[in-house]
């Protein structure tokens, strides 16, 4: 994927991640707004898949499946993580992008929707592969 396609796929899942906050606000659990964008997601004709695992690679070599999943992984390229939190700490974008390395994905979307104004939950990662 382009990284012109990579950018438009971010906007519309981002517009779709608003739709989401308008209509449920902040206060509920991460699973509820995971559940809800996937669904806009899919309303908007996105391939999405949820809990996708991610393998640990060490050193070059596939250990298994020890635990992590992505919350939401769009078009195959994608990966975001929704939070609920009062406020997002490093190890949270740490994970983001421990995620993109594992999976050799280039573009991650933290998305924090205890938040007020959705804006101030957002926050973009990317691996340079």
């Amino acid at each position: 994927m382009t990284e012109i396609e990579l950018n438009s796929l971010t906007r519309r899942t981002l517009h779709a991640a608003y739709r989401v906050h308008s209509n449920l606000g902040p206060g509920l659990l991460e699973s509820a707004y995971v559940s809800c964008l996937a669904f806009e997601l899919r309303q908007a004709g996105l391939d999405v898949m949820m809990e996708v695992p991610v393998a640990l690679v060490y050193q070059g070599v596939k250990l298994g499946e020890v635990g992590y999943r992505m919350d939401i992984l769009v078009e195959k390229e994608l990966v975001i993580e929704v939070k609920s939190l009062d406020k997002v700490a490093p190890v949270h974008l740490a994970q983001l992008v421990s995620y993109l390395k594992l999976s050799n994905r280039r573009v991650g979307l933290l998305l924090n929707f205890n938040v007020v104004s959705l804006r101030e939950g957002i926050y973009r990662r990317v691996n340079k592969l």
